[in-house]
């Protein structure tokens, strides 16, 4: 018969289990520092020898790191799932801004199908927080807090989707934005139209998510996205446009 005897399980073994388990689920993120030693042992109730030897397989495994004298860490390589050379190539060709739009439209709608069918009223909870942060800033004209909460937002509703691929993937695809690969975010919030027209879009979003109406929350993200494309779309154009009409005046100053 198959079987072979059970071995009691090492209690590093159980802490190094919980925190891949929080790494997986997106509950600790990429940055994030843990808390102290001290905090850690009593939360988990472990000694710290113990808690040690589970810190130091994480770090084996590329999960943790120590930074000198400011504590532990989740990895930051794991909020990017594309080498420099990839991101200085998403960087320099328009292209890309909008597969990657289109891409983001695919799979952000169906996470929001699925966060209304499977998110927890936790989940949605959470999304609703952060719509609320949504409106409070709006009024203060900020496009950094807006273009921030717009992340967070969507962000919210792929850990609503319970589906960890699709989380690290699009954290990954997130992070490229905010570091401005595909484009300044913010820009999009600095006209008074796009930004009272952003607002209404994440509203439908988020009421079709707390009537957990799958079609609904599909059609509202997709619609969302489309906007956004097409708005950056426009906005190349006139670009594109004042280039040359400034040539054209600068061949009149020399005629």
């Amino acid at each position: 018969m198959p079987f072979t005897p059970v071995k009691p399980e090492k209690l590093s073994s159980a802490v190094v289990d919980q925190i891949e388990l929080l790494i997986l689920r997106g509950i600790l993120r990429p940055g994030e520092r843990l808390p102290s030693e001290r905090e850690l042992s009593d939360r988990m109730g472990v000694s710290r020898p113990s808690l040690r030897e589970a810190v130091a397989t994480l770090q084996d495994r590329g999960l943790l790191e120590t930074r000198a004298g400011a504590g532990i860490f989740v990895t930051e390589l794991l909020g990017s799932a594309f080498s420099e050379a990839l991101t200085r190539l998403f960087a320099n060709h328009d292209e890309a801004v909008f597969d990657y739009l289109s891409f983001r439209r695919d799979m952000e709608g169906l996470a929001a199908e699925r966060a209304a069918r499977f998110g927890s009223d936790t989940d949605l909870e959470v999304i609703q927080k952060i719509y609320d942060k949504m409106c409070a800033v709006h009024s203060k004209r900020n496009p950094a807090d807006e273009a921030r909460l717009d992340a967070d937002f969507h962000l919210a509703i792929i850990e609503a989707s319970h589906n960890v691929i699709m989380l690290h993937m699009m954290r990954s695809m997130y992070q490229l934005l905010r570091e401005g690969v595909f484009y300044n975010r913010t820009i999009m919030f600095r006209q008074r139209t796009t930004r009272d027209n952003l607002l209404d879009q994440h509203k439908l979003i988020n009421d079709a998510l707390q009537a957990r109406d799958p079609v609904a929350a599909r059609k509202a993200v997709e619609d969302h996205l489309t906007f956004v494309e097409t708005s950056l779309y426009s906005n190349r154009k006139t670009e594109q446009n004042e280039v040359i009409a400034k040539q054209r005046l600068e061949r009149e100053h020399h005629r």
